[in-house]
């Protein structure tokens, strides 16, 4: 990997690259036959592909320093520009050029696995690229403050916003259906919530207007989950759901996800972030409210917060609902395996690999 970055780093600065070292990049690319299947890559088009993909990084490395990213040096970011967020802006761009309307993409990813910034970073490639893009999150999609008020009176388990049943679904369809059918020219509002109001309750806010969208960047927690069979709950369940008033709530919250596939369906492509182990998350979120401490800002304390993550995992267990799904190409693109430094250990196309998913924790 040391000598395909210093490559890109000598491109970069104006060097031509030689025939060896396209010889280099080429054998980096179809090492991984996993990920060069994700991006449809084969022997007889790799070069192609990769002169396409340099000429693309030539023209949004000038935007580095927009993008929402920690302050590194470049070369610790060339291996995410040329191994993801590239080829997946690229692949997301063609996409969109295969069909007459707007293209929605989904994002499933929980804590900590970077999904908002990745959409962010991928509005701003697909904006050099000529594609305009707006931002949703499931997050905006919750019920207003008041309704949440009255939803905790029916089912006090609903401590927290954020599991199955605490969203506006008709919103998220009516909203999606909108930037399908608009027409060129015509506004179309998305729906925006500020989680400080109401003491960090959270409410809707003005909705954010866009026109002429390309492609919706759509992402959440669980994004595109779907329902498991109901007797997997009579069989022993992972922790935390360890009590029969744990495994009542998993039921329930299984349950209220038949709701969520009907906005679903309205999904065009879904990509998985998924975490090397799904435990990694609580730790992720630990170091970012110390960060929020350590900056004055109001933040979680530890018993809290493995509360919360506990309570997530509760209501839709990871190795329950998202493990599985990463192997189920009929539902799932692609999926991008994410290790302990936050960076892409594996890229596949469940549809394209004959591995079954145990291989990820080999």
């Amino acid at each position: 990997m040391t000598d395909a970055v210093q490559i890109l780093e000598q491109s970069l600065t104006g060097q031509p690259v030689t025939e060896e070292q396209w010889q280099q990049l080429i054998a980096w690319e179809l090492a991984d036959v996993r990920r060069s299947s994700a991006w449809q890559i084969t022997p007889s088009t790799v070069r192609e592909a990769l002169e396409e993909r340099l000429s693309w990084l030539h023209r949004v490395v000038p935007l580095h320093d927009q993008l929402p990213l920690p302050r590194q040096s470049l070369s610790a970011y060339l291996p995410l520009y040329w191994q993801l967020w590239l080829p997946l802006a690229l692949r997301l761009k063609s996409a969109r050029l295969s069909q007459t309307a707007p293209l929605i993409q989904g994002f499933l990813g929980g804590q900590g696995t970077g999904k908002t910034t990745l959409t962010q970073i991928l509005q701003r490639l697909l904006q050099v690229m000529g594609c305009r893009t707006a931002g949703l999150s499931i997050d905006d999609l919750y019920k207003t403050y008041a309704d949440r008020q009255q939803l905790r009176l029916t089912d006090p388990r609903l401590i927290w916003r954020g599991p199955p049943g605490t969203h506006d679904i008709d919103l998220g369809i009516a909203t999606l259906e909108h930037l399908r059918r608009a027409q060129p020219g015509e506004a179309v509002p998305l729906p925006r919530f500020d989680k400080s109001l109401h003491g960090g309750e959270g409410d809707r806010v003005t909705p954010e207007w866009v026109e002429d969208v390309d492609i919706v960047l759509f992402e959440g927690w669980f994004l595109g989950v779907r329902p498991i069979e109901p007797e997997r709950f009579d069989q022993p369940l992972p922790p935390p759901i360890e009590t029969e008033a744990d495994r009542q709530f998993a039921r329930d919250m299984n349950q209220q996800l038949q709701a969520y596939l009907p906005l679903w369906a309205l999904l065009d492509r879904l990509v998985i972030l998924y975490p090397q182990d799904y435990r990694i998350s609580q730790r992720w979120r630990r170091q970012a409210e110390h960060q929020m401490m350590a900056q004055g800002k109001a933040g979680m304390s530890d018993a809290t917060l493995n509360q919360f993550v506990q309570y997530f995992w509760q209501a839709l267990h990871p190795e329950l609902f998202i493990t599985p799904l990463c192997s189920q190409g009929e539902w799932v693109d692609l999926v991008v395996e994410i290790g302990l430094d936050r960076r892409p250990l594996n890229i596949y196309s469940p549809e394209k690999s004959s591995l079954s998913t145990e291989i990820l924790s080999a």
